[in-house]
């Protein structure tokens, strides 16, 4: 059994927020959403969440409302959000359930350029 301690969280997991006094003072302790992106906040300057013993912190889009940065300590695992689609010009990447992305080609019926 994989204990979520055991899991690196990265962009596109599924988080919980987890309770602790900053959490609840910022009332997020509980919400839900996905990892969008990760950063460096000594480089980007951006406000993060909790005591940042490390120079990295996540953004987290929850299922409402606006998304914020954290430290990965205040967050639970709890999946990779199999099924989870981008597509990116003709490239297309579903998440798997064990957190890679399958990808594949898409097929245009009419060239992007073609509007008429």
């Amino acid at each position: 059994m994989t204990n979520e301690h055991d899991i690196n969280i990265s962009f596109g997991d599924r988080v919980r927020v987890r309770a602790s006094s900053v959490t609840e003072e910022r009332g997020i302790a509980g919400v839900t959403g996905d990892v969008y992106g990760e950063t460096t906040p000594s480089v980007t300057n951006v406000e993060v969440i909790g005591d940042l013993t490390d120079d990295f912190a996540l953004n987290v889009q929850p299922e409402q409302g606006e998304a914020f940065w954290i430290v990965p300590d205040l967050l639970e695992f709890i999946d990779h959000a199999p099924g989870t689609e981008m597509v990116v010009g003709d490239a297309k990447a579903v998440r798997q359930e064990d957190g890679s992305w399958k990808e594949s080609r898409v097929s245009r019926k009419e060239p992007w350029w073609r509007f008429w």
